[in-house]
């Protein structure tokens, strides 16, 4: 019973919520939104005086572009409709003078999402009358179930409901199922208008198909010029390491080597003492080339997949990292890698920067998302734009179309959530997690 009282009260509050929501939004959007567009056709028809209409619009615009993003922003909070913003990325041009401003109005006047704010402007009345039928049905409803039984003394001649008029109090009490079947269909409605509206909203205030392959090209071409410039890079660190490390100590092996075959035959000792040495440089060449190996592609990761790389990575941290990963198989290899490798710099950077005494790794895969999450209990105050840690996992991810999202207020904790679109292959019988 409880349950269900509580159900009840959650429905009704989320009814009561979008109604409210639904009729300010109406309001402040027929405000602001009808000011605004004669501002834009004030703006717009001053454009021929020169100095007037195109300093105004560019001005307007910001305002315009402003309140639509605010409504996308709402759209995603109240409703869950995510509406990405459709707006040309604005081009190099002259910051100063008519000639700037010109050139601004003409970026502006070409973008039709321009047109497109247009349209949604025009639709204030539109939104007004969904938010005030939405808040009368509650209101309405709230009326014939509360206001009236409290003032049925009172009441002489009113209509409700039905419309019959109340001479006496018998008559209001009738009224109060009307009131209550009135108050339903306002709570269950509300919520269903505002999706409706954010819906509708979406169709104008989103990017149409063509504005959204135009912006899924730049960001692929953005994060492919970056994958370029991050392989570039990670190859001039393998060729770096293998310079100053393996091959430096290869060099000295084949000196030592050379030596020794001098001296075998005139000093054995010295020549014993010789293939000793070259015999520790060797091995320690073999070590730097295991150590460069594992920072290409670990061979754990691929004998045993994210689950016992990631492991296996936990147990050289200087503080306990509980492993969780249930996964129902593995993803493609360059998928895998980047996940490890992103959770490796994640790891790397609660051991630099958070002071943390624990940290947690959990791996799942839900709708086609690889979702990871690496967490401490250490400072917080992690910024991906103060460091190159965050911004190497974004890179790195991003090439696969992830993304990293970071919640680290100061004094911790620290959450990192990458999330990568991947399927899964080669499914094993048992999921496992514990303590690495």
């Amino acid at each position: 019973m409880g349950g269900v009282n509580e159900e009840l009260t959650a429905w009704i509050g989320r009814g009561l919520a979008a109604s409210v929501r639904g009729f300010m939004l109406g309001v402040a959007f027929f405000v602001s939104g009808l000011t605004l567009l004669v501002l834009w056709i004030v703006s717009l028809s001053l454009l021929p005086v020169l100095g007037v209409g195109i300093l105004l619009l560019p001005l307007v615009t910001v305002a315009v572009r402003a309140l639509a993003d605010e409504r996308r922003r709402l759209a995603g909070q109240w409703s869950g409709v995510e509406i990405p913003s459709p707006y040309k990325p604005r081009p190099s041009m002259e910051s100063f003078g008519l000639v700037g401003a010109w050139q601004r109005c003409l970026w502006i006047l070409g973008d039709p999402a321009t047109w497109r704010d247009f349209l949604w402007l025009l639709c204030a009345p539109l939104t007004l009358a969904l938010g005030i039928l939405g808040a009368a049905l509650v209101g309405y409803g709230v009326e014939g179930t509360l206001v009236m039984p409290a003032l049925l003394r009172f009441i002489d001649g009113y209509h409700y409901g039905l419309g019959w008029a109340i001479d006496f109090p018998f008559e209001g009490i009738v009224a109060i199922p009307q009131g209550v079947l009135i108050l339903a269909l306002g709570v269950a409605s509300a919520p269903a208008l505002l999706r409706l509206h954010d819906r509708s909203t979406k169709q104008l205030l989103g990017p149409t198909r063509q504005a959204a392959l135009d912006q899924r090209v730049r960001v692929l071409t953005r994060t492919r010029a970056e994958t370029v410039d991050a392989q570039a890079a990670e190859l001039r660190r393998i060729e770096r390491d293998l310079h100053d490390g393996a091959q430096a100590r290869l060099v000295a092996l084949g000196m030592s080597l050379g030596l020794a075959e001098d001296l075998v035959t005139r000093d054995p000792a010295a020549a014993q003492k010789l293939l000793a040495e070259a015999r520790d440089a060797s091995d320690r060449a073999l070590s730097e080339l295991r150590d460069l190996v594992r920072g290409i592609h670990p061979p754990v990761l691929a004998e045993r997949g994210l689950d016992g790389a990631v492991r296996a990575l936990a147990l050289t941290l200087p503080f306990p990292v509980e492993v969780d990963i249930e996964l129902d198989g593995r993803p493609q290899a360059p998928v895998e890698s980047a996940g490890y490798f992103a959770i490796a710099e994640a790891l790397a950077n609660v051991v630099k920067h958070s002071h943390a005494t624990r940290a947690w790794v959990l791996v799942r895969h839900s709708g086609r998302i690889l979702v990871m999450t690496v967490s401490d209990d250490g400072v917080g105050g992690a910024d991906p734009a103060r460091g190159t840690g965050l911004r190497g996992m974004e890179r790195r991810l991003a090439a696969f179309d992830g993304t990293v999202a970071v919640s680290s207020p100061p004094g911790g904790p620290t959450v990192v959530i990458m999330e990568l679109p991947c399927e899964l292959s080669s499914p094993k019988t048992l999921p496992s997690s514990g303590t690495g």
